[in-house]
């Protein structure tokens, strides 16, 4: 009597069923208020951090080292010599009358660090009250080394030249670019958390969403009005909507922030992985999305998602940590993997060195996989949504008539 009535119903309807539960699932999400502060949070986080870094490009690290009579001479080497190692250390030299005097001016803060030959006479010594100074111990230790250097060549009759000729050691990797490695790496974890993040959140709201039509009964009535078919491609196409429209704002925002940083020659070479991602992605979370739908038909109440959904949240934990910690061997594997390959390819595809047919093979197995969650998932979906009473086993939900 159902599926007569329904077929009737959707019949006399202007737009398939499936198309009017997923503009309900966006408009009521996208008008919720809880969302959209969530979603200005979230830039408002990418806009401070891509901020910050401008910051930090931009700022000179003013420094002021304090040398006694027998440090002068190389405290103004390292003063002179300090652009060359760190153009974004400026050094200024404090002359001290000595040791005591050196000592008063760290306690008072006048100087950040005082230079002086090491108490056993070998080499020399930057003494802070009671911090590292990192910048200008880099400085110090780079300039005082060369310094050192090219008075032990003068005193050997030779050049610092020949003396460090053949000891230059040069990095490359056997896939990908070297250069492009650092960006590669930050940009490869904004993809993984910006994926986890997005499935865990929406796929958590979507299951919630299944657990309350089924609790309130209400689902009883939707069943009786369009197949639960069409219900549950609704509620998937919905929330990947929403996810996807999400993630191209954080896209869109974080790389014209990254425009403003350093790191804006590198922009071009992020279009294509960017691209990649927004299809690994796409096909990634509509696997999720399914079993987080399935997770919540299992679920009779809210309190049983925790139970329903485990497997589905250690699922998403080893894509996590696999995207972030995996390399090598291991990686190249793990790429061509579902689920895992959805965070795992566009990191490799970032740093470079992966051949043309590997993304598409990689896309296609996703796909594929994605294509079968959806077929079980729908199985499962329909025989245990409308079964009351009790949490619901895998093993139930499959064998439950249709």
């Amino acid at each position: 009597m159902s599926t007569d009535t329904s077929t009737d119903r959707t019949d006399r309807t202007d737009e398939p069923a499936w198309l009017l539960v997923t503009r309900r699932e966006v408009v009521s999400r996208i008008t919720d208020k809880s969302f959209l502060i969530g979603t200005a949070l979230m830039v408002v986080m990418i806009v401070g951090f891509l901020g910050f870094t401008a910051w930090q490009d931009e700022k000179t690290d003013d420094v002021t080292l304090g040398a006694t009579p027998d440090a002068v001479a190389m405290a103004t080497a390292v003063k002179d010599g300090a652009s060359a190692v760190d153009d974004k250390v400026r050094v200024a030299v404090v002359e001290l009358d000595d040791d005591a005097a050196a000592r008063a001016a760290l306690r008072e803060d006048d100087v950040d660090a005082w230079l002086h030959p090491a108490e056993d006479g070998d080499g020399w010594q930057l003494t802070s009250e009671s911090s590292e100074q990192d910048s200008l111990t880099d400085v110090t230790e780079a300039v005082v080394r060369q310094q050192v250097l090219a008075r032990n060549a003068a005193d050997a009759g030779t050049s610092v030249d020949a003396l460090e000729a053949g000891s230059s050691v040069t990095t490359s990797f056997l896939r990908g670019d070297a250069e492009r490695a650092a960006v590669a790496e930050v940009v490869g974890f904004a993809f993984v958390f910006l994926f986890y993040f997005a499935a865990l959140i929406f796929g958590m709201q979507l299951a919630s969403s299944v657990i309350e039509e089924k609790q309130s009964r209400i689902v009883e009535i939707i069943a009786a009005a369009i197949p639960l078919r069409h219900l549950l491609a609704g509620k998937v196409l919905g929330n990947t909507a929403l996810a996807v429209i999400q993630l191209l704002v954080y896209l869109v925002v974080g790389l014209v922030g990254m425009s403003f940083t350093s790191y804006k020659s590198y922009l071009p070479a992020l279009s294509g992985p960017t691209a990649w991602f927004i299809g690994f992605f796409l096909a990634g979370f509509v696997a999720l999305a399914c079993l987080w739908a399935v997770a919540g038909s299992l679920a009779s109440r809210t309190e049983d998602l925790q139970a329903t959904s485990t497997p589905l949240t250690m699922l998403m934990l080893v894509m996590f940590f696999g995207g972030l910690s995996l390399d090598g061997r291991a990686q190249v594997i793990a790429s061509f993997v579902p689920p895992v390959s959805a965070v795992v390819m566009p990191k490799r595809i970032l740093a470079g060195g992966v051949e043309w047919w590997e993304p598409l093979v990689a896309l296609g197995l996703l796909a594929a996989f994605a294509a079968v969650t959806v077929w079980v998932g729908e199985k499962l979906y329909r025989r245990a949504l409308l079964q009351t009473g009790g949490r619901v086993s895998l093993r139930q939900a499959w064998s439950a008539a249709e």
